[in-house]
């Protein structure tokens, strides 16, 4: 590993990775928090200086006002460039949520640039009158969605995204529409 001028170092046109605005911000300020972090995690580049693995944090070191980075410079024929720009973006493993509620400070995970679930506003149900307290509290839940993970085949992931982005663009809500698909699956179901 080495430090070079940033300026030496290229932004990869063909990255087909990006982070976009909150994320983005969050990675930039992640870097600022924790700058030896660079150190552990550089820059990939080729011989050319083009990045191979770390377009998004050169970008963010930009951002951040860094002068020098740290890179490793390797000298790969253009398949092996290409396979790791890939492979290094993979996301290998899933999170453990329950540890993460349990274990971890969820305000610490979120600024560390984690997405993390927030539960909704308590609602105090003693300060109701008991009077059409069903109606009141469905007043309450009323146009509240909720969501559950759904989980898909590698496969199968990108085709779902697209899906629910068309019938989300045509207005549709897609939680009820996979409600009543699975409804009709069960009332069908051979047991």
């Amino acid at each position: 590993m080495k430090k070079v001028k940033i300026g030496l170092v290229k932004a990869n046109p063909n990255n087909p990775r990006v982070i976009k605005d909150d994320k983005f911000k969050k990675l930039v300020q992640s870097i600022r928090d924790l700058p030896e972090m660079a150190d552990v995690r550089p820059l990939v580049v080729n011989q050319d200086m083009v990045v191979l693995g770390g377009n998004m944090r050169l970008k963010a070191m930009k951002e951040a006002g860094w002068t020098e980075v740290p890179i490793i410079q390797v000298n790969w024929d253009e398949d092996k460039q290409r396979q790791f720009i890939i492979k290094d973006n993979l996301s290998g493993g899933e999170w453990d949520w329950e540890m993460l509620a349990n274990q971890w400070d969820s305000t610490e995970l979120a600024d560390w640039g984690l997405d993390v679930w927030t539960p909704p506003a308590e609602v105090d149900y003693g300060l109701l009158d008991n009077t059409g307290l069903e109606n009141q509290i469905d007043e309450l839940g009323a146009g509240v969605r909720k969501a559950i993970q759904i989980e898909f085949e590698p496969q199968d992931y990108d085709e779902a995204v697209e899906l629910v982005k068309w019938w989300r663009q045509k207005g549709a809500y897609v939680g009820a529409m996979v409600v009543d698909h699975l409804k009709t699956m069960k009332d069908h179901r051979v047991e």
